[in-house]
């Protein structure tokens, strides 16, 4: 995992724009956005997709930074006065704090934009139909029907008790769809993988992509400031409805080693290749951080 990670930080590095670039405050604060932190765990996903898709790794350094690009891109988004209004985000203050929030509104478009640019400039598929695909697979996660909507779904929803399939509802699109498309995106540079294996992956990135979103609300409610590197407890104080406020923190554990058994279903049959991602799905739902 160390291994994948110091890799995508190496390609970030040089996808992205040289602070030495005009216009080199926005240059400046991408790179403050992106690089040093984070678990990249949507790389370490479409890596671990690729890897038994027997994908050219060099392939999946594209597809990981642009899937890191849009993440990066959310966060600063999510962070600004209009959103959440945070400060801290992966133990550093937030884009706009650092800069300001016309740099940050910025940062956000362009990192957008740039992971775009990336799928369109590299090739990543043999077959052109397979890349036009993946461009559609991240759009539609990251647009009104995915990442996008999810959170209007979310700012929508302060102080509304949802049910949990309106819950679950919101974090398929919000967290989920991202995440979803890591694997897709990972498998699909190689033209490998038959129908079926390509649904079980799919049905795999779904799964850990709801039981993310569940860690992170138990993980909001028991772990420190510190410990995430983003503020603990913000949630609750803007009264947002998580799982651990619809089903308390016993249950929300219970549910998320249910996803987490049924991502690791998913992978039944597919061998000994699929063992990364099997480990990721581990790593993803027992983290502490």
């Amino acid at each position: 995992m160390a291994k994948v990670q110091a890799r995508v930080e190496a390609a970030l590095g040089r996808f992205l724009p040289s602070a030495s670039i005009a216009p080199q405050r926005l240059h400046d604060a991408m790179r403050y956005a992106v690089l040093g932190g984070g678990k990249r765990a949507r790389p370490l996903l479409a890596f671990a997709a690729g890897e038994f898709a027997g994908a050219d790794p060099a392939r999946l350094d594209v597809v990981a930074c642009a899937l890191e690009c849009i993440h990066a891109y959310s966060l600063v988004h999510d962070d600004l006065p209009c959103m959440d209004n945070d400060v801290l985000r992966r133990g550093k203050p937030t884009c706009h704090v650092e800069f300001d929030e016309a740099t940050a509104l910025l940062v956000g478009d362009s990192l957008q934009a740039l992971a775009f640019q990336l799928l369109a400039e590299h090739r990543l598929s043999d077959d052109p139909v397979v890349q036009m695909e993946m461009v559609k697979i991240l759009a539609v996660a990251g647009g009104s029907r995915g990442m996008a909507g999810g959170q209007a779904i979310d700012l929508a929803s302060v102080g509304q008790a949802l049910s949990l399939p309106e819950l679950e509802h919101m974090h398929i699109h919000k967290t989920g769809a991202l995440i979803r498309a890591s694997v897709a995106l990972g498998a699909r540079c190689s033209t490998a993988l038959a129908p079926a294996q390509l649904g079980r992956l799919d049905h795999y990135g779904k799964c850990v992509g709801l039981a993310f979103q569940v860690v992170d609300d138990v993980l909001d409610q028991e772990s420190s400031t510190a410990t995430l590197g983003k503020t603990a407890g913000k949630d609750a104080a803007d009264n947002k409805p998580t799982y651990v406020s619809l089903l308390g923190l016993t249950r929300a554990k219970a549910l998320a080693e249910e996803l987490r058994e049924e991502a690791h279903a998913a992978l039944t049959g597919l061998g000994g290749n699929a063992r990364r991602l099997s480990e990721l799905a581990d790593f993803l739902v027992l983290r502490k951080f």
